[in-house]
């Protein structure tokens, strides 16, 4: 096996496997987290929540909070500026389950940077220092962190924020291969995330552009990280770590999932959105995630388009239904 037994360890938590889901807004709901671990992932970090206390009672606070009963190791992500809100929000997510406290300070959306949260913090490493201590110092759970580069080509601080991180209690780091002024364009690079493997002594997580099994072992051998995080590649695809695993195992690349696995998968999806959020928001949400599945279908264009008008969760599920037997035929 690639990587020799030693399955990452966050504090007293012990992964499944190397292979963790991505925080990402608006993706990485209950629904998506379960898939994700059911098809090989070793732990799944939920989609960030505000450290703004008057946002928690709000639905979408409340949906991104339920815990209760989820498989695996429970990875909540805040995202703030202020390291006393911080240190309230990691207290109350833990109350409200949370198993590991990550850190959002690679996030790049302009309406989380203009409240100087996510990767807008990389410009200020003495406030950044002052919410990992806060935090640290406010649960008895594993504290993570997630970051970037720097704040653009010119200013890349991550082996300075890594350094900072681990001795402020940080328990592991992940990484991804851009700079906040990159945003998800051009190619993410490598040598940033092997430079601060050979930093620290904490482990470090690659993220960033890691979407084939070959992807994974070259990123692995590279950089010499401890394990893989794994974003924007697992939406509508979320066997990918199947497929990874697999290959890091085996040195043999699994066959591609047949139509009819997909699809069971895909209804599968639908029906657990309808479920979660209901019959408004439910159908709605589904879209992006049914447009990511048949993305590479080159007859699925036209289909898109009719289904993303529908918004009745049974009639979803039955035009995905006609959709695969007119493929499939």
């Amino acid at each position: 096996m690639y990587y020799c037994g030693d399955v990452l360890k966050i504090g007293n938590y012990q992964l499944k496997n190397n292979l963790i889901v991505a925080p990402m807004a608006g993706v990485t709901d209950r629904p998506f987290r379960e898939l994700c671990l059911r098809y090989g992932a070793g732990m799944a970090v939920s989609e960030m929540m505000s450290s703004n206390p008057k946002l928690w009672k709000t639905s979408k606070s409340q949906q991104r909070m339920v815990h209760e009963g989820e498989s695996g190791i429970r990875s909540v992500q805040i995202a703030g500026a202020d390291p006393k809100l911080m240190a309230d929000a990691a207290q109350f997510s833990v109350e409200n389950g949370a198993q590991i406290i990550d850190i959002n300070m690679g996030c790049p959306a302009k309406k989380v940077n203009k409240k100087l949260a996510g990767s807008a913090l990389l410009k200020y490493p003495n406030i950044i220092e002052d919410i990992l201590r806060a935090v640290v110092d406010a649960v008895d759970v594993p504290v993570t962190l997630k970051t970037r580069t720097g704040w653009d080509t010119d200013n890349k601080n991550c082996v300075q924020i890594a350094k900072l991180a681990e001795d402020c209690g940080i328990q592991a780091l992940a990484l991804h291969g851009r700079t906040r002024t990159c945003m998800y364009k051009g190619e993410a690079e490598y040598d940033s995330i092997k430079a601060v493997k050979q930093a620290i002594s904490i482990p470090v997580i690659a993220n960033g552009d890691i979407d084939s099994p070959e992807k994974a072992k070259y990123v692995l051998e590279y950089t010499g990280a401890d394990a893989l995080m794994i974003g924007r590649p697992a939406q509508g695809r979320p066997w990918i770590f199947n497929e990874i695993r697999h290959y890091l195992e085996n040195g043999t690349l699994m066959p591609e999932l047949p139509l009819e696995e997909v699809k069971g998968i895909l209804l599968g999806h639908v029906q657990a959105l309808h479920q979660f959020y209901g019959e408004y928001l439910g159908p709605r949400i589904a879209r992006k995630h049914v447009g990511w599945y048949l993305k590479e279908h080159e007859q699925a264009r036209e289909f898109r388009r009719t289904f993303n008008a529908i918004d009745v969760a049974n009639e979803q599920l039955d035009s995905l239904e006609d959709y695969f037997e007119n493929v499939a035929s």
